[in-house]
């Protein structure tokens, strides 16, 4: 018998890619379940499946940074509960660059592949979640898919620092689209533009910066979970001056058009992954 259960849930996290760094990342999950039915008349109860995979998948996935353990472009240690890593990248033919992360090791998921991707992870996920499913189930496939976007988006990925809750984690992330009104029209161009500015960011914030060179910001900073430190190529950074919820974000933007519209309203709404997010709107006049 065959089971499924088409986008039971979505996770947010960042990864680690060869050519373009670290990348914040939303995934659907969608999953299919084969097995002999059981005396109830089920393979398994939905009330089960739902609840066992998406608590896995929050636990182990959400809000963490995926790590693939196989990658020559790893280098990776631990010590305690702490894991330390350090990740080169780049396009053939560029300068490599070079990133690095330390943080508790409940806010790292260590893939064992030699690349992230939709099918290596699902992969890994089912593997570690075979066990938790009763006798009766056979096969579990599990496949994630990407939101179908129509318009501009970016990956981001942050860290904030105040949150009570995995948030706090300092590389996670989310890919999210934008929409900006000007003068009660919708503005392509403009979402294209901050599409480009947040292409595959790091959004910091100034307050969590502990040092900086020409070519690096290193940011750091005590969280409940423990203490996190990351270090970024300045080129793959974005910084504003608050901290980077998707509340304050949106308002960034909209400030930052208003200053370069000064004479248009302008209304911001800002995704945080999927069906999720803020709106801000600037009437003309207001600065």
């Amino acid at each position: 018998m065959h089971l499924f259960v088409d986008q039971l849930t979505n996770v947010d996290f960042s990864f680690l890619h060869a050519e373009r760094g670290m990348l914040g990342e939303t995934w659907l999950a969608n999953v299919q379940l084969d097995g002999s039915l059981d005396e109830q008349g089920m393979v398994c109860d939905f009330g089960i499946v739902k609840k066992t995979l998406r608590n896995w998948l929050d636990d182990q996935l959400d809000h963490r940074l995926a790590v693939p353990t196989k990658s020559p472009n790893l280098t990776i240690s631990e010590d305690g509960d702490y894991i330390s890593l350090s990740w080169t990248y780049g396009r053939e033919g560029e300068r490599p660059e070079t990133l690095s992360c330390r943080a508790p090791r409940q806010a790292i998921a260590l893939v064992d592949a030699e690349s992230i991707t939709a099918e290596s992870t699902a992969q890994w996920c089912v593997s570690q979640l075979l066990s938790e499913f009763p006798n009766t189930l056979q096969q579990l496939n599990l496949q994630f898919s990407l939101e179908d976007i129509v318009g501009s988006f970016y990956h981001y990925s942050h860290g904030l620092k105040k949150h009570d809750g995995n948030c706090q984690r300092i590389a996670h992330g989310h890919r999210s689209c934008i929409e900006i009104w000007q003068d009660g029209e919708r503005a392509p161009s403009l979402e294209k533009d901050w599409a480009e500015r947040w292409r595959d960011i790091y959004i910091g914030s100034e307050d969590d910066v502990v040092g900086s060179d020409n070519l690096h910001l290193g940011f750091a900073y005590r969280a409940a979970q423990g203490d996190f430190d990351l270090n970024m190529p300045r080129s793959s950074c974005y910084m504003v001056d608050t901290d980077t919820t998707v509340e304050l974000l949106a308002a960034h933007i909209a400030e930052t058009l208003k200053s370069e519209n000064p004479n248009s309203s302008i209304v911001v709404r800002a995704y945080e992954g999927i069906g999720k997010g803020a709106q801000v709107s600037l009437p003309v006049g207001k600065d």
